[in-house]
């Protein structure tokens, strides 16, 4: 079920008056209710793949339990393996049995040797980066002793397939969401309200700019041999916003949607294009799997202590491991790769951490210097999303050297140009508005609250009139294939 969907405008309306005007009064109910309308809003898209979450939660659920009352560390340790093996082998099959397959018949044509083998038709159960590493975060944790177990199934099931987040995330930590399920909810008007406007603000970033913007960046990449050097790059801009409004948006709309129902998940996007250096980009995007790569890879590698080659090693290991999460596919290891590359000389000059604060925090505009860093390091992660929408190497490879070609410095032009123009208006104030809410949660979490009501109505009501008014032809959110 899609959240920019007519099923859904009729979905969250009838969860959210059965939750809290039928079941508001029992715990249980409620934590009931969620999973049930988890497993609907999942088995819309294909009812088979339900069988998956229920037996990771089952498998993790009953692992948790054994892990608190075994003391033994080589029994702890096979019983955090089969949780590891048992998710992590689900994911491998369904997300890359085809590329290991392709791979490996292509190693062995390189001696001569034929194999004959075809690849299986496997659909990729949706969400299922995001569930593996939700329920794997809670073994590891529990395993580490940082997290008691619980024993009420129903409140673990709400956890593991709790519907906002559950395709696309953000992936929470059981030590945030699952003590939420534990305690009375009861509703608050502010809260609503303020959820509500996240929503809104999502399915702003998702229909008006990323679906506007897809289309366009579709046009460019499936046909980037027609076109000059200076087009590809719009193209590769229309791709940059469309994915950050694709993806940030969702997570709004999760974040918003879980705090209707009294909930709060961790923000997943910190305006990462107002980045002053690859690092603290990395700091703000995607934040709930930075964190996740970080804390269950990184950092039991070594992380930046050490030696140098050490670092290096670290490094290239969590941002290929992080691009191989995205797809399989070379074009995401390599993004992860030159993202490696881009990190490492401010690791190894120990710069890393120097970009802490909000970038002009307090202020209204930013620094010549903060300019050009943040004009820079946007410069580089348009290059890197080449690699994350091209649809094989060599595609990527062509693109980026047409760019690079003579026919960079021609004025863009391309057949479907009849819009571009209002979008371009549309992205200026997008920016404007992300810009000047960067230091809250989103943008226009503080917008109108100090305004007179007439005044701060009209620009609510002018926002769901652009939704309706500029929306583009209806987009599957891009994570939903990761």
């Amino acid at each position: 079920m899609l959240f920019n969907s007519i099923d859904f405008a009729i979905f969250l309306p009838t969860v959210f008056i059965l939750y809290w005007f039928v079941a508001n009064k029992n715990l249980k109910l409620q934590n009931l209710l969620i999973v049930l309308a988890s497993y609907l809003f999942y088995g819309w898209w294909d009812w088979r793949f339900l069988s998956l979450i229920l037996f990771s939660t089952i498998i993790d659920y009953s692992i948790g339990i054994r892990l608190s009352n075994e003391e033994n560390t080589s029994k702890r340790k096979i019983l955090l393996w089969i949780s590891i093996l048992i998710n992590i082998g689900f994911l491998g099959f369904f997300k890359y049995y085809n590329f290991f397959l392709d791979n490996f018949i292509s190693a062995f044509s390189l001696f001569g040797t034929t194999i004959n083998s075809s690849g299986l038709n496997i659909i990729l159960p949706v969400g299922i980066s995001f569930y593996t590493f939700q329920t794997l975060s809670y073994t590891i944790d529990i395993y580490k002793k940082q997290l008691e177990p619980t024993k009420d199934f129903i409140a673990f099931s709400a956890f593991v397939s709790f519907f906002p987040q559950l395709v696309a995330g953000p992936i929470e930590r059981a030590s945030n969401l699952l003590p939420q399920f534990y305690i009375k909810r009861t509703f608050e008007y502010n809260k609503a309200v303020d959820g509500a406007k996240q929503i809104a603000w999502g399915l702003f970033k998702k229909i008006v700019i990323a679906d506007n913007c897809a289309q366009y960046a579709s046009i460019i990449f499936n046909n980037s041999q027609e076109y000059s050097g200076s087009t590809l790059v719009l193209g590769a801009l229309f791709f940059t916003f469309q994915i950050y409004g694709d993806f940030s948006g969702y997570s709004d709309i999760a974040i918003g949607t879980s705090r209707l129902f009294g909930f709060n998940l961790k923000q997943n996007f910190a305006f990462p294009y107002f980045s002053r250096d690859i690092a603290e980009f990395w700091r703000r995007w995607h934040i709930s799997l930075s964190t996740w790569f970080r804390d269950y890879v990184y950092i039991p590698l070594g992380g930046s202590h050490g030696s140098t080659w050490n670092k290096i090693r670290n490094v290239f290991i969590i941002f290929i491991v992080s691009g191989f999460w995205h797809g399989a596919n070379w074009t995401f290891i390599a993004w992860g790769a030159l993202n490696a590359l881009y990190f490492l000389p401010i690791l190894l000059t120990k710069k890393n951490r120097q970009h802490l604060n909000t970038v002009a925090q307090g202020k209204h505009f930013p620094s010549f210097k903060d300019s050009l860093s943040i004009l820079s390091t946007f410069a580089l992660t348009v290059l890197s999303w080449i690699f994350f929408r091209a649809n094989d190497m060599g595609h990527a490879i062509h693109y980026i050297s047409k760019i690079f070609s003579r026919s960079l410095f021609t004025i863009p032009v391309f057949e479907k140009d009849d819009f571009t123009k209002p979008l371009f208006l549309l992205i200026f104030v997008f920016l404007t508005l992300e810009w000047f809410g960067r230091e809250q949660k989103y943008a226009i979490a503080q917008l109108g609250l100090k305004w007179k009501w007439p005044f701060r109505y009209f620009a609510y009501y002018l926002l769901i009139i652009a939704i309706f008014w500029f929306s583009g032809n209806k987009q599957e959110f891009i994570y939903f294939q990761f």
